[in-house]
């Protein structure tokens, strides 16, 4: 059983389907900071499917996630009264037919005035799968969006968790290859000479 010390005083669960069977997610988080953290626990009648070379994995950096460097776009900007790190912005237009969303859910925590303007402290969580492997591929991004009031700033944190059978990890490998073999195709390509070419 997963021990929260005093850092997590929160705790939002969600139930997805995978294989023939469900995971119960915790995501746990302080309501006065940008913390996150994921349980994960296994819930599958028929042992078999959860014995099938299952993997899970955690991400702290969502840019060092294969699936988030192939597909999505993230977001960062700093500024005195803003901190993104690693927010979601979109798929990739090109990844549309191969990326769905399982789910996207946001919890309003509090409600916030700054200097006349309002703001939410909130989780928003997005689900992606791979589409033909949509029952054995699941990522999960946790948003926090914090405000802090005393200094009047917005810290936005992200944290990944990818459930995944040996065969999505195949075809997302796969993708990883081809899209860094495309991006090498795009930088080779050259601006046409504007110089006659001369045939003897």
């Amino acid at each position: 059983m997963l021990k929260m010390g005093k850092s997590f005083d929160r705790n939002y669960n969600i139930r997805i389907p995978f294989l023939d069977g469900y995971y119960n997610i915790g995501v746990y988080f302080n309501k006065k900071s940008s913390f996150l953290l994921f349980s994960v626990d296994p819930d599958f009648t028929d042992l078999k499917s959860h014995n099938k070379n299952i993997k899970i994995n955690m991400f702290k950096n969502l840019s060092s996630s294969k699936f988030c460097e192939t597909f999505l776009e993230l977001h960062n900007y700093r500024k005195s009264s803003l901190d993104i790190v690693n927010q979601f912005d979109k798929i990739k237009p090109e990844y549309y037919q191969d990326i769905s969303f399982k789910f996207n859910e946001t919890l309003n925590l509090s409600k916030i005035e700054v200097d006349d303007k309002v703001f939410y402290d909130t989780v928003t969580l997005y689900g992606f799968t791979i589409t033909p492997y949509n029952d054995e591929y699941l990522f999960l991004i946790a948003e926090r969006q914090n405000i802090i009031k005393r200094i009047n700033r917005k810290i936005v944190r992200t944290t990944g968790l990818q459930i995944s059978t040996s065969s999505s990890i195949a075809i997302l490998d796969e993708f990883h290859e081809e899209s860094k073999t495309a991006g090498k195709v795009i930088n080779q390509i050259r601006i046409p000479s504007e110089e006659p070419i001369i045939i003897t």
